[in-house]
């Protein structure tokens, strides 16, 4: 483990270091305070943080918020003698793990050792698996599909989906004729607050292994919310459910690249048809730009019907050759089920859109177990 120990006093280094030289860790001293602590993370990038915090003047709390944000898996230990009321709430609400009153061996190695075991039991955790679905064109059917398949994948996984599309998100409705108790909103507002239980407690529970983060009740909010609240609940959420699905709007900016980039797979949902061809095809160019390796990208064909006039093949020579998953054309099941806010599954059990969500699960769960069982207990459960 590496520990960065930052202050403005070379005698606060020299003591500190001799002290943590015991633990057998990886300690690095530097010139700093808080204004510098974010550049330090990115440069540095500790596992530890310990921050001299000592000098009132120096000691800036929104700057120690900026870095618990963009670096959410950095724990940041503080030394600070002051307890002013509301001081430790403060730092808290900056993301500090432990505040030290004073520079005591027992005390700060201590800490240190708390710091280490979190951490090591976050990074030894079973990491779940990210997969976005964006859609080519509005009514392309992204919504219906990505809640339908987290409801099926949670027969036999622990998933979360999470409702991306900000503005006018509306996953919750397909799967639950309710309005959501609470939204990513609320849970951006407390983001420095984030952890397992906070997160768990501002999902919407589908069934006991199926959550929704829904979009926010008023578009307006939407502008509150920023990439990094993005990257630091996707962390968090891997490391408490097997599969995070997103469901994200056609809208190419800092927030959708954000959510792309830790994403194991990409499925571009599209139908056949010429407008969804071509807003693939730019789709697909994007994604080039962006260094998304080819493998990264599969399509999923929505309402597909072997007698279209647009064909397999021709998709493979337009788009090139990615993994094409076909879904079946349901149109009346579909709506039916869309229009009673249930999963697809409470209306007909064993209809081929249900066969090619399954299907979809054992290609997404291929490197966790073999494909044949996945794919035999999510069918027969449907």
């Amino acid at each position: 483990m590496k520990i960065v120990i930052v202050s403005e006093d070379k005698a606060f280094l020299k003591l500190a270091a001799s002290i943590l030289a015991v633990t057998g860790h990886d300690i690095m001293s530097t010139a700093g305070n808080a204004a510098e602590l974010r550049t330090l993370a990115k440069a540095l990038a500790p596992d530890v943080l310990l921050l001299d915090g000592r000098d009132d003047k120096a000691l800036d709390f929104a700057q120690i918020e900026r870095t618990t944000m963009q670096c959410p898996g950095v724990a940041v230990l503080l030394l600070a003698t002051a307890r002013a009321p509301g001081f430790l709430i403060d730092a808290m609400r900056a993301g500090v793990r432990e505040v030290l009153p004073s520079v005591h061996p027992g005390e700060l190695l201590a800490a240190v050792e708390r710091a280490a075991v979190k951490l090591s039991a976050v990074r030894t955790a079973s990491q779940g698996k990210i997969h976005a679905f964006i859609g080519t064109s509005g009514g392309s059917g992204t919504t219906f599909l990505a809640t339908n398949f987290g409801y099926q994948l949670a027969q036999s996984h622990k998933v979360l989906l999470i409702d991306l599309n900000l503005q006018f998100g509306d996953a919750l409705s397909f799967l639950q004729d309710t309005r959501a108790a609470s939204t990513i909103t609320d849970l951006t507002r407390d983001i420095n607050r984030l952890d397992a239980p906070l997160l768990q407690a501002t999902t919407i529970k589908v069934t006991p292994a199926y959550s929704i983060l829904a979009a926010p009740e008023e578009p307006g909010q939407a502008a509150d919310i920023r990439p990094e609240h993005i990257d630091a609940i996707l962390k968090l959420a891997v490391t408490q459910y097997d599969f995070v699905l997103l469901d994200l709007p056609r809208v190419v900016d800092a927030m959708l690249m954000t959510a792309l980039d830790q994403a194991a797979s990409i499925f571009l949902v599209l139908q056949a048809s010429v407008p969804h061809l071509r807003n693939a095809d730019k789709l697909l160019s994007v994604f080039r730009s962006l260094d998304y390796p080819k493998d990264k990208i599969e399509l999923l064909l929505n309402r597909y019907d072997k007698r279209d006039d647009i064909t397999l093949d021709k998709i493979r020579r337009t788009l090139g050759a990615h993994e094409i998953h076909m879904i079946a054309n349901g149109w009346r099941q579909v709506s039916t089920a869309i229009n009673h806010g249930v999963p697809l599954v409470q209306v007909e059990r064993k209809h081929g859109v249900i066969r090619g969500l399954s299907e979809l699960g054992g290609a997404m769960a291929a490197a966790a177990e073999p494909p044949a069982s996945l794919f035999d207990r999510l069918f027969r459960r449907a």
